[in-house]
């Protein structure tokens, strides 16, 4: 004797959505990537218990070089910066809102344009501008001044791609989100919401468009 089975589905499908935001820089993007000299010393610290002598004369290098070694650059060329920033600012300016962060975490998340020629894991989001070289005065930990050479973008927008869970956000939301990044959080080097100062009123945006919105397959959803 057959019995009709009843199958009770107490979790959704995932809701997400897709849309393209035109940001325009209103204060200069400045980059610094994590130094490959720096990087190469922590690995040979680890890899041989020591490191390099503090009493050693520093080796010449040009800022020429600093300069473009600060730069993240696809494997098509073109210049970029993290995309993880635009998502971590999104989830850091959820505090203004009351919104909890820990589910931003979860609910937005931003799609490469491509991936970094040095280290092909880092996604990027295209820079539209041209960087000049900025040399500034910083200071170590210990209060010692030097020159600290990054990539400036004066002149610079972006087409910020992002997927979110429409569940948690509506584009409005996501609109609006965006716009509290550009206008009060920032991104990169010496943005208003760093951690380890006020910041320098840089990598602030103004959001110029709101995007078509579409709802995607989520099989083809490439992270």
């Amino acid at each position: 004797m057959e019995t009709n089975v009843v199958k009770v589905v107490q979790i959704k499908a995932p809701n997400f959505q897709v849309a393209v935001f035109d940001v325009k820089g209103i204060a200069p993007l400045v980059i610094h990537r994590f130094s490959e000299k720096t990087k190469n010393q922590m690995k040979l610290k680890m890899e041989t218990g020591k490191s390099a002598s503090s009493k050693k004369d520093r080796e010449p290098k040009s800022t020429d070089d600093i300069y473009a070694e600060a730069k993240y650059q696809s494997r098509e060329g073109w210049d970029g910066f993290h995309a993880a920033a635009i998502r971590n600012a999104m989830i850091s300016a959820c505090r203004l809102v009351s919104f909890k962060m820990t589910l931003a975490k979860l609910s937005i998340f931003i799609l490469q344009d491509g991936w970094d020629e040095k280290e092909p894991q880092i996604p990027l989001v295209r820079i539209y501008g041209d960087a000049i070289k900025q040399e500034d005065i910083a200071h170590v930990e210990t209060g010692q001044p030097y020159v600290c050479v990054r990539a400036a973008y004066h002149d610079w927008t972006a087409k910020i791609k992002i997927r979110w869970d429409a569940d948690q956000f509506s584009v409005e939301d996501v609109y609006n989100l965006l716009t509290r990044v550009g206008m009060q959080c920032g991104i990169c080097e010496g943005r208003p919401d760093s951690k380890k100062s006020a910041g320098m009123g840089w990598g602030l945006f103004e959001v110029a468009t709101l995007g078509n919105v579409e709802k995607p397959n989520p099989k083809k959803i490439k992270v």
